[in-house]
């Protein structure tokens, strides 16, 4: 009597992941041998019937007479890659009692396979894994040896990695059991770094801003005529930021998992991500997008730093396009054919000259620039997206006496352990009092910031002042509290005095003025 072998697995819809039934039916009655994939299933996985046929095959397994039906279920939902190859193969091998043990209902079965059998990488396992550990904490699962290591990060699932077709059975029908993948254990190392804080001649206030954004998150423009540091100072930004912590590393990971790449180097020395792309990279490449709604740049960057070199060069869609993530932290993509939501918490670098030949401004140099050319360069960055920056900072070209300076700039190693003890207040902080302990003070929202950012009488006048001087909107307004909060904690300090906010102030009014 014929019967339907099921066999559970899963697929990534954007960051999302779905549960996948494989159901195999074989009709022995048919003369022709074949297999139907069924399902709403891409070319990909069609094609691995090829894969599967051969795989069996080349392991001396026979393969079910007649014509072999495989659905995957749900039906109405989108399935892509390579993903389903080991389980589909695994389905039809049950329906010919080659696999003697029934196989447990919470199995799951994740892989590509090769013509001779061997099971190899797939992409975005670890988004799957972590659905699984939060929702079948009780699963079985079965990965490809070449993934051990994203398993390796999640401590409350069985895992068990395979590198053949061959293996698995013999597991599966207990004559050699496979040793179970354990959790690695989360040690960060310390960061190596060609670059140092200590190679920036001058410069003293950059350097100070862009500590009090390592230390509170803060987004950061920087505006200066060529050669004046600017990405010389944001390459070595990343030298002043604490490591990822465990949370952080399996979130990053999560989202390089999805374009194949969760075994990153960076990443591997639990290192922050620091994406660099150029001004001519596309509105998909930097929000993300694409027919499948891969993951952009910003996503990439997610809880590390996004430095984005000749600001007012990107295209304007680009630009305007990081509004909403640099708010939220997220990044909402829909297609006709699918919707993605990608986690994108980063800290957002931005450097731009002054003009479109770099010289207004400067005092040695003249401005060759029409007032129109000057405007409309400047005008691409508009008024929201430069509402939505902490600090904004002018960067001039250096004195042939500063660049020649023998004296040595402060390293980065003690810059990091202020940062490090600023991130600490905040952690213990907001941990303490209900909020999320990966919170730092550039997300901070109203209640938090009437909260922790509470000035007194002195400080609430100069704020005022600052307000009508420079026409500072609300927005601007929670920037220059949460800028304090920052200094504050570099300092050490419990609450925000009179110097905090004149500081802060300083680092915003450019914003309004330029």
């Amino acid at each position: 009597m014929a019967r339907v072998s099921k066999v559970n697995s899963g697929v990534l819809l954007g960051f999302e992941a779905k549960d996948v039934l494989v159901e195999t039916y074989v009709d022995s009655r048919a003369i022709l041998q074949d297999i139907d994939i069924v399902g709403l299933a891409d070319t990909a996985i069609k094609e691995s019937k090829k894969r599967i046929r051969s795989a069996i095959k080349s392991n001396s397994y026979p393969l079910p007479h007649g014509r072999i039906t495989v659905n995957l279920a749900p039906g109405d939902l989108k399935k892509e890659g390579t993903i389903l190859d080991l389980p589909i193969c695994v389905s039809i091998l049950e329906s010919t009692d080659k696999i003697e043990n029934k196989i447990e209902e919470n199995s799951y079965f994740f892989g590509e396979l090769s013509l001779d059998g061997k099971v190899r990488r797939v992409k975005g396992l670890l988004p799957i894994l972590l659905s699984l550990s939060e929702n079948r904490k009780n699963a079985v699962v079965y990965i490809p040896e070449e993934n051990k290591n994203e398993a390796s990060l999640i401590g409350n699932l069985k895992v068990f990695s395979i590198c053949d077709l061959n293996s698995l059975l013999n597991h599966l029908n207990g004559i050699s059991i496979l040793k179970e993948t354990e959790k690695a254990s989360f040690k960060p190392v310390d960061a190596e770094y060609d670059l140092d804080f200590s190679d920036v001649k001058s410069q003293y206030l950059a350097k100070r801003a862009l500590e009090i954004a390592a230390a509170g998150s803060h987004n950061i423009l920087m505006k200066g005529p060529p050669g004046s540091g600017k990405t010389m100072l944001a390459k070595r930004f990343p030298t002043i930021l604490p490591p990822l912590n465990e949370d952080e590393f399996v979130e990053t990971a999560a989202v390089y998992s999805v374009i194949g790449e969760a075994d990153y180097s960076i990443l591997g020395k639990r290192l922050r991500p620091f994406r660099a792309p150029h001004h001519s990279s596309s509105r998909a490449a930097i929000i993300g997008g694409g027919t499948d709604a891969k993951p952009g740049e910003i996503s990439l960057a997610h809880n590390g730093v996004l430095f984005m070199d000749e600001f007012p060069e990107f295209s304007k869609d680009v630009i305007e396009a990081l509004r909403q993530p640099m708010e939220d932290g997220i990044v909402n993509i829909s297609r006709a054919k699918i919707s993605a939501k990608y986690p994108s918490k980063f800290t957002l670098i931005a450097a731009q000259n002054p003009c479109p030949c770099g010289n207004y401004g400067d005092k040695h140099r003249i401005c060759t620039c029409s007032v129109r050319d000057i405007f409309r360069y400047n005008k691409k960055i508009s008024g929201p997206i430069t509402d939505r920056m902490d600090m904004i900072i002018e960067v001039p070209r250096m004195e042939y006496s500063e660049y020649n300076q023998s004296e040595e700039g402060e390293r980065s190693a003690e810059i990091l352990k202020r940062v490090v003890a600023a991130r600490r207040l905040q952690y213990i902080r907001y941990k303490e009092t209900g909020f999320s302990a990966g919170y730092t003070n550039s997300v901070l929202k109203g209640a938090g910031i009437r909260e922790f950012c509470k000035l007194d009488e002195k400080s609430e006048e100069f704020l005022k002042s600052a307000i009508k001087r420079f026409l500072l909107t609300g927005r601007g307004v929670n920037k220059i509290l949460k800028v304090s909060r920052t200094i504050a904690d570099l300092e050490g300090k419990r609450d925000v005095s009179f110097s905090n906010v004149a500081e802060a102030v300083q680092f915003r009014e450019k914003a309004e003025i330029f």
